[in-house]
């Protein structure tokens, strides 16, 4: 197949890039290093030319609440215009669990509103939802650092490798359309208090951390399961604390 990944970039869309051109697939690399970009349109007829498949993996430069919806909503209607032009056969596209569970988050209404225009938009598509990433789980602890001490919310985390998302969306481009969304998660199902002892404990820090039922996730009020899979989910294989050990 050919397939274009546009985000290819990024932190997960390098990986996928690597892991469809293991399988043999003819892979467009598509971002704005290489003339790309979703935002005009500028390069996008050139990378969907032939594609059978588009994997929409681009992420916001700004994550404040009206920059990030007009980023996906912008982006990923050029895309999807695009990708009927050129009769491209499946749209895979990354979100996050549980996206449409947390309205508070400006971030979590974009990825919806972006899930939105893709299943409306005619295309056969599947939309690749997973947690939050080993990758951030440093930048999650700092933002719940405060005045030397990490208040925790009482709520569940369940950390993912970024790599075992990057293969998560490749299987997913491979396969047949699902016109649906597939969850995958960690291992782990863990407290923000146990993200952060892992956290500190991997960088040799002495912090105290105090569970706080009204702390927030980066502004938003996420409950207790608001981060978590349910039920049917895909779960991956490696854990934060073996993911760290191999940094």
């Amino acid at each position: 197949m050919k397939i274009t990944v546009m985000g290819a970039g990024g932190q997960i869309g390098t990986k996928v890039v690597e892991l469809l051109r293991a399988a043999g697939h003819e892979t467009v690399a598509a971002a704005r290093q290489s003339g790309v970009d979703v935002l005009t349109g500028a390069g996008l007829t050139d990378a969907l030319a032939g594609a059978d498949v588009l994997i929409d993996v681009v992420n916001s430069p700004d994550y404040a609440d009206g920059p990030v919806l007009e980023f996906f909503t912008t982006s990923t209607t050029n895309q999807v215009a695009a990708a009927r032009a050129a009769d491209v056969g499946h749209y895979v596209v990354l979100s996050i669990v549980n996206c449409d569970g947390l309205p508070d988050s400006g971030y979590m209404r974009a990825k919806v509103a972006q899930e939105r225009i893709v299943a409306e938009s005619g295309l056969p598509y599947t939309v690749v939802r997973a947690t939050q990433f080993h990758e951030f789980a440093e930048g999650i602890t700092a933002s719940m650092t405060v005045d030397g001490q990490v208040r925790a919310s009482d709520g569940l985390i369940q950390p993912i490798a970024g790599a075992e998302v990057a293969a998560e969306v490749a299987r997913a481009a491979q396969a047949a359309p699902l016109n649906g969304i597939v969850n995958i998660g960690g291992p782990e199902k863990m407290t923000f208090a146990e993200l952060a002892a892992l956290v500190l404990a991997h960088r040799g820090v002495d912090l105290p951390i105090v569970v706080d039922p009204s702390a927030l996730y980066f502004g938003t009020k996420v409950g207790h399961t608001g981060l978590i899979t349910g039920e049917g989910a895909t779960l991956a294989a490696t854990r934060l604390a073996d993911w760290q050990a191999a940094q």
